[in-house]
């Protein structure tokens, strides 16, 4: 164990300890991918949680008693791994925490456990003021949204990104950890650590090339981060006229609902429903109340026959006849 690695430990203990009392791994705490709650961290969230996690204790499936506390966390590291992809597409990336524990006859089966791979997985205690819709970018800690974790919408799995951390309360060995990659990946080893941060001078064109590229894809993936969670002015607008086209839908076949209703309380036929007019039930009703008023079947009164019109009273043709015989003779 290296000076360095030592004095950021004994900035924890009360005595300096030397490394042969200390036993130290790393861990992965957490990552930018979708885990088994379709929840993910934002990069931010990462960056954040990088500072915040610092001295944090480990404990065992995030049960807070003193007794219970296994190791702390003194340094931490935000790492891009080229090799692998999300979910969603996007570079992965994860926050690596180093830990130590004080070596103790009561511990040594526990570091035996991590050693051999027993005691791996792990899980994080946060607050996150943000969990943001994957695709509509609104805050659900704040405002509901009609999306569904788990669903697709645009070929994309809706999920909730945890942003704006707050704070950080510890971390824990659990046996089935929210998030697949969380947990211990390897046994420390300083002098790897101290390898990989060797300076190698560039000598070659390619080499050159390669570092370059390197740059713009770190200044690409920064800007990227900036405007992680926020949809495309494309995506917005098509969001949105499938929501107007939704509504409308909706309201039009409220609409033909209470006309099929009013006319069928109404006594009109139901094929005549879509005949009424207006955009309200009162409106419909009155218009309804019209209809079965012309529909309705008109009395016609029975004939009246008076004296004075001989042809229309109520005596027969053949009466009128008779009677015009006698008068003749």
């Amino acid at each position: 164990m290296d000076k360095d690695t030592l004095e950021k430990i004994n900035r924890f203990t009360r005595r300096a300890f030397r490394d042969d009392e200390l036993y130290a791994f790393p861990v992965t705490l957490c990552d930018n991918d979708i885990d088994r709650d379709i929840e993910r961290f934002s990069d931010s969230a990462l960056d954040k949680m990088k500072s915040l996690f610092i001295g944090k204790t480990g404990i065992f499936d995030h049960y807070p008693t003193s007794e219970n506390q296994t190791a702390r966390i003194y340094d931490t590291e935000v790492i891009t791994d080229p090799t692998k992809t999300t979910k969603y597409g996007a570079p992965y990336k994860y926050l690596k925490g180093m830990a130590y524990m004080v070596r103790t006859d009561t511990n040594k089966d526990l570091i035996a456990e991590i050693d051999g791979g027993i005691k791996k997985e792990v899980s994080v205690g946060c607050s996150a003021n943000k969990r943001i819709c994957s695709i509509c970018g609104c805050n659900k800690n704040e405002t509901a949204c009609e999306h569904v974790k788990g669903k697709e919408y645009f070929g994309k799995t809706c999920h909730v990104i945890l942003d704006d951390v707050t704070d950080a309360y510890e971390w824990s060995f659990v046996a089935v950890p929210a998030q697949i990659n969380a947990g211990v990946t390897k046994k420390y080893n300083p002098e790897k650590e101290e390898k990989s941060m060797e300076f190698t001078p560039i000598t070659t064109q390619a080499e050159f090339d390669a570092a370059v590229q390197a740059t713009v894809a770190s200044a690409v993936e920064e800007t990227k981060k900036q405007y992680e969670g926020w949809t495309s002015p494309e995506d917005t607008a098509k969001l949105t006229k499938e929501r107007d086209d939704a509504s409308a839908q909706n309201k039009a076949y409220e609409l033909k609902m209470l006309k099929i209703k009013t006319a069928s309380e109404k006594g009109i036929p139901i094929a005549l429903a879509d005949k009424l007019a207006g955009e309200t039930a009162e409106d419909i009703s009155k218009d309804a109340d019209a209809l079965a008023g012309y529909l309705a079947p008109k009395k016609q009164p029975s004939p009246k026959f008076s004296g004075d019109t001989g042809a229309t009273n109520s005596k027969t043709a053949a009466q009128l006849s008779m009677l015009a015989a006698l008068e003749n003779n």
